[in-house]
């Protein structure tokens, strides 16, 4: 397995996919019900399979992640050759990002000198799926990009 499995609620809200995916591989609706109670080490094989499929069309479409803690804020950009860093570091112990009150003091101090912005850039490599993955792993989502826009805007980056 490439990446990681489903959660059962995925695949619930996946269930159709998983249909039509038993169904490319000619496994029917009896079929696969055989196979959970008498081959158990196929059906994770397929729901692994399945999963990785899955991981793949979505790490193909992102261009964008962002990931909060309480006193930084890291956004990223993946383009083709590099991922993008964007990183807000508050150094005021009692503002925490990742709330709305210490969202909007960010908002309105954005200038202050405990709060510091850097840029870094580093290359993708040979799997920029992987690398991707690695980012959503350590607590990274996928966004449209909004944040990081702006802030590439306000610093002048693009």
């Amino acid at each position: 397995m490439k990446y990681a499995r489903l959660t059962k609620e995925q695949f619930e809200e996946l269930q159709q996919e998983f249909i039509n995916f038993l169904a490319s591989q000619s496994i029917t609706g009896e079929e696969w019900t055989e196979i959970k109670t008498n081959k158990p080490e196929v059906a994770e094989q397929e729901l692994d399979m399945f999963s990785d499929l899955v991981w793949e069309g979505v790490l193909n479409k992102a261009e964008y992640l962002e990931h909060f803690s309480p006193n930084q804020i890291y956004l990223f950009k993946v383009t083709e050759l590099t991922i993008n860093l964007i990183a807000i570091e508050v150094k005021n112990e009692a503002v925490d990002v990742t709330t709305r009150h210490g969202y909007a003091w960010l908002q309105q101090n954005l200038m202050d000198d405990r709060v510091s912005l850097y840029t870094s850039s580093k290359n993708i490599s040979d799997d920029r799926n992987r690398d991707i993955f690695t980012l959503i792993q350590q607590g990274a989502v996928i966004t449209k990009g909004d944040l990081y826009n702006f802030f590439e805007k306000h610093l002048n980056l693009s």
